[in-house]
């Protein structure tokens, strides 16, 4: 007679047959950097995140480093904004900087800096691509996200990840990366990425609130399933190398749909709010915060993901360390 519980009855069978496993090689780490000095500025929303200056930078890497997490992904917070986002693909920007100090650094070569590629960050009025008669341009942007990619790409960085989920972004900056010599940088692209409310503690570390109205016309309908094969299709057509789903909790059909229909690497990006209702909830004593992350984690594995975007990464992988011994 069949009987599932007999793979249960012990800790060391339930291992023995388990079927997914979170690894720290897995993790990727969000940093905010921002211009300034002597800057190590606390998210409120968002407990045990900080801003960094670029001089105070090698006290969280320092700590990415010694968890064993080999891959951060960098946000910029410049000092000036403008209509045109000029921060972002100034050679000088601020997340050219931080590339170039970790470069320098014998001690963070090893890691893998993704640039996380939009304007919304550098714009005046918040949005990801340039705007007229209040109508966000995409094919205008392009040209504007590619010269940011190669700008990142001369820095140093290991690869480019465009957020702003501009049509076509995809094939201009890889052409722009491939005619710049840079054809070994891969794109990893937020192909499914949803108009979402959980992005709200992000906006609060990225100083990236739209200015006006929303960004549904950009992003995607939560509602919608299908949509995302389609952009998920059309990224990799045009060339991305890895597929980032955001946000992950709510959209694990998403990721399950995308593993079953692609053989593509995907990224889950457990994104800010999600982070923060854990962590709020933790604080409060309601939930135990080790069990519900690393739970979580399993389940964007489970779902299909190869790699995860998270602000748990360092806590994450040290109880996978202590887990493993």
């Amino acid at each position: 007679m069949e009987r599932t519980r007999r793979l249960r009855a012990s800790r060391t069978v339930r291992d023995m047959v388990r079927e997914n496993h979170v690894r720290v090689e897995e993790l990727i780490y969000p940093v905010f950097v921002i211009e300034g000095k002597n800057i190590c500025n606390p998210v409120n929303s968002m407990p045990g995140i900080c801003q960094y200056s670029i001089d105070r930078l090698g006290e969280e890497l320092d700590r990415v480093v010694q968890a064993g997490v080999r891959a951060v992904l960098l946000f910029g917070i410049p000092e000036h904004k403008d209509e045109a986002g000029s921060g972002a693909y100034d050679d000088n920007g601020i997340v050219q900087q931080a590339i170039r100090f970790m470069k320098r650094e014998e001690k963070y070569r090893e890691l893998v800096v993704i640039a996380d590629v939009c304007l919304c960050e550098y714009t005046s009025h918040g949005h990801c691509g340039l705007i007229r008669d209040g109508i966000i341009l995409n094919d205008e942007t392009l040209p504007l996200l590619a010269k940011t990619a190669v700008s990142y790409a001369k820095a140093g960085a290991d690869m480019i990840a465009p957020s702003d989920m501009m049509d076509k972004r995809v094939e201009a900056i890889r052409g722009a990366l491939d005619e710049g010599g840079f054809c070994q940088i891969p794109i990893m692209a937020y192909s499914a990425k949803f108009a979402s409310s959980f992005y709200g503690p992000f906006r609060d570390a990225a100083h990236s609130a739209p200015g006006f109205g929303d960004r549904k016309t950009y992003q995607m309908d939560p509602a919608n399933g299908r949509e995302a094969l389609r952009e998920v299709e059309e990224d990799i057509l045009e060339g991305a190398d890895i597929i980032i789903a955001k946000p992950a909790m709510a959209y694990m059909d998403i990721i399950k749909e995308i593993a079953l229909n692609y053989n593509i690497p995907i990224a889950a990006y457990n994104v800010s709010g999600e982070y923060a209702m854990v962590k709020a909830a933790a604080q409060k004593g309601w939930i135990d915060e080790k069990k519900i992350v690393m739970e979580i984690l399993t389940g964007f594995k489970r779902a299909g993901a190869k790699m995860i975007i998270t602000y748990h990464a360092l806590e994450a992988a040290e109880w996978i360390k202590e887990e493993n011994h």
